[in-house]
C-alpha cells in the first residue's frame, strides 16, 4: 500500500473512532480537547519535532529549547487557565488538600535561584505547570470520571494507530538508529523506544481496565462494540511493543495487568486494607533485593539481557560522581545543561536522563526535593483509596498506574512529565467541589442532551387511556395552575 493511501486511511479510520466511538461518554465538554491536545505533545512528540524544525539532542537544543514550541505550549497553558476560571475552580481548597505537591512545586520555583541556568529553570518550571492545568481541566470537569476516561481513549486512539502507520510506512520517521551499536530502534509516535514502550504499556492497562469494567454487561451492543475495539487495539499494542523492545516497560506492564486482576478479585475486594499495605511493601522488598543483591542484574544475565541493565548502572556512577548539593540539587531541570553535561556526555554517550526517576530528582532538587516527591507519592495513594467508597472500578485502575510507575522509575525517569505523570495526576490530586456549576457555558449543546436524557420520558403517556388528559394537567401545573385549580376545572 502506497505511504500516501495509508495516511488516508488512517485519517480515515482515527475520524470515525471519535465520531462514532460506541464508547464514547455523552455529553463530554468541548473543553476536553485542552488537555487532549496538551496529553498528546507530552507522550509523544513537542510541535517543532513534528514539524522536522528540530533533531536529535544537541546540548544548545537542550539549552535554548524552541520558540515554537514555547508558544503553542503557552496558548494551551493560556487555554487551560481559561477554562478552569469559567469553571470557578476552587483554588483555595485545592491548595489546601494537595499540600505535599503545592510544597514540591513551590520548592522547584524556588530552586531557580541556586540553578546555574536560572532562566532555564524557570522557563522549563512554567512549562510543566501546564501538566498540572491540563489535568485540573480533566478533574474539574462536572462529570470527571467520564471526562477521564474520554481523554484517556482518545489519547490512544490516537498515538497507537499512528505509531503503527510510522512504523510500517513512515520508516524515517518512525526508526532511529543507536549512538553506538547502529542497531535500529523503532520509536514510532514517540522520540525513543522507551518512550513507545510507555505508551504501549499504559494503553495496554487501560484497555484491559476497560474491559474488565464492561465484561459484566457485554451482551449490551454498546459494550460488545466497545470490547471488540479494545481487544484489536491490545494486539495492535503489544505489536509495537515488541517492536520497541523496552524491557522496562514488558515488566511493569506484566506488574499492572497482574495487580489489575488482583484487585478485581473477591478476595482483594474484602481485604483492602491487606492490599494497601502489601504494594509498599513489596516494592520496598524490591529495592532491597534489586541493589542490595543485585537481582536486576542477575535476571537480565539470565534472559540474555546486559547485566548493566543497558548502561544503566553506569550512568548512575557517572551521574553522581559529580557530586552535586545534596541538599538543593543544582536547580530545577538544570543538571543536563553546560559543562555536567559536557563531561557525561564524554564518559556515557549522548543521555539527557538519568534512567531513574528517584535519582533525577535529587540531582535537580536534592534531598528536600526528593522528600517531597515520595510525600506527593504517599499522599496521592492516600488519596486512590479514599475513593473506593465512592467509585471503586476508577480507584483500582488509578492504584495500578500509581504502582507501575512506583516500579518504573527505578530503571527509567518518568517523573515531572510524560504520559506516566499525568495518568498519575489524573488519580492521585483531590479536587474540592466547585463553587458554582459552569459547564453549560463551555458546552451548552452536550449539557441539554445529557438533561434531556435525565429527564423522565412522557412520550408512553399518549398511547396510553387518559394519556393527553395527564399530560395537559402537567402543562398546567407547570404554568403555575394549582391541583386544586383543575380538581374546581374538572367539577
Amino acid at each position: 500500500m502506497a505511504p500516501t493511501l495509508a495516511l488516508i486511511l488512517w485519517l480515515v479510520l482515527l475520524l470515525a473512532l471519535l465520531r462514532f466511538d460506541i464508547a464514547k461518554e455523552p455529553g463530554t465538554s468541548w473543553a476536553l480537547w485542552v488537555p487532549l491536545i496538551w496529553m498528546f505533545f507530552e507522550s509523544s512528540r513537542l510541535p517543532s519535532q513534528w514539524l522536522g524544525f528540530t533533531g536529535g539532542i544537541a546540548a544548545q537544543v537542550l539549552e535554548e529549547g524552541n520558540p515554537l514550541d514555547r508558544s503553542i505550549l503557552f496558548l494551551f497553558i493560556v487555554l487551560s487557565i481559561f477554562v478552569l476560571n469559567l469553571r470557578a475552580f476552587n483554588w483555595g481548597g485545592f491548595f489546601s488538600r494537595n499540600l505535599c505537591l503545592v510544597a514540591f512545586l513551590l520548592f522547584a520555583l524556588a530552586s531557580v535561584v541556586w540553578s546555574d541556568f536560572p532562566l532555564v529553570a524557570l522557563k522549563r518550571w512554567f512549562r510543566d505547570l501546564g501538566n498540572y492545568l491540563a489535568v485540573l481541566v480533566v478533574l474539574s470537569d462536572p462529570h470527571p470520571l467520564d471526562a477521564m476516561r474520554s481523554v484517556l481513549r482518545r489519547l490512544f486512539y490516537l498515538l497507537i494507530p499512528l505509531s503503527v502507520l510510522l512504523v510500517k510506512y513512515f520508516p524515517g520517521l518512525s526508526r532511529h538508529y543507536n549512538s553506538w551499536t547502529g542497531a535500529a530502534e523503532y520509536v514510532g509516535a514517540a522520540t525513543s523506544k522507551n518512550m513507545l514502550g510507555n505508551i504501549c504499556m499504559m494503553s495496554v492497562i487501560f484497555f484491559v481496565w476497560d474491559t474488565m469494567t464492561r465484561w459484566s454487561s457485554r451482551k449490551e451492543r454498546a459494550n460488545r462494540l466497545s470490547i471488540l475495539v479494545n481487544i484489536c487495539l491490545v494486539f495492535m499494542t503489544l505489536w509495537l511493543l515488541n517492536l520497541a523492545q523496552s524491557a522496562t516497560s514488558q515488566i511493569c506492564l506484566l506488574i499492572g495487568c497482574t495487580l489489575l486482576m488482583a484487585v478485581q478479585s473477591a478476595w482483594a475486594k474484602r481485604h483492602l486494607m491487606l492490599i494497601r499495605l502489601l504494594i509498599p511493601a513489596t516494592f520496598c522488598v524490591y529495592l532491597i533485593l534489586a541493589f542490595g543483591l543485585d537481582l536486576n542484574g542477575k535476571m537480565a544475565s539470565v534472559v540474555g539481557r546486559d547485566p548493566t541493565l543497558t548502561d544503566r548502572t553506569l550512568i548512575w556512577h557517572v551521574v553522581l560522581s559529580e557530586h552535586t548539593n545534596p541538599v538543593f540539587g543544582t536547580g530545577y531541570e538544570s543538571f543536563w545543561l553546560g559543562s555536567r553535561l559536557d563531561r557525561i556526555w564524554a564518559q556515557v554517550g549522548p543521555v539527557n536522563e538519568a534512567h531513574n526517576g528517584y535519582l533525577e530528582a535529587y540531582l535537580n532538587l536534592g534531598g528536600i526535593g526528593l522528600i517531597l516527591l515520595l510525600a506527593f507519592l504517599l499522599a496521592s495513594y492516600g488519596t486512590i483509596f479514599s475513593t473506593f467508597k465512592t467509585s471503586a472500578p476508577l480507584a483500582r485502575f488509578n492504584l495500578v498506574v500509581w504502582a507501575t510507575v512506583l516500579f518504573y522509575n527505578v530503571t527509567e525517569a518518568a517523573f515531572r512529565s510524560g504520559l506516566m505523570w499525568l495518568m498519575l495526576l489524573l488519580g492521585g490530586l483531590f479536587i474540592p467541589a466547585r463553587s458554582q456549576d459552569h459547564s453549560h457555558v463551555l458546552n451548552p449543546i452536550a449539557e441539554r442532551r445529557r438533561q434531556k436524557r435525565q429527564a423522565p420520558r412522557t412520550d408512553h403517556l399518549r398511547s396510553v387511556p387518559q394519556g393527553k388528559e395527564i399530560l395537559q394537567r402537567g402543562k398546567r401545573i407547570k404554568s403555575g395552575i394549582g391541583p386544586a385549580d383543575i380538581l374546581r376545572e374538572n367539577t
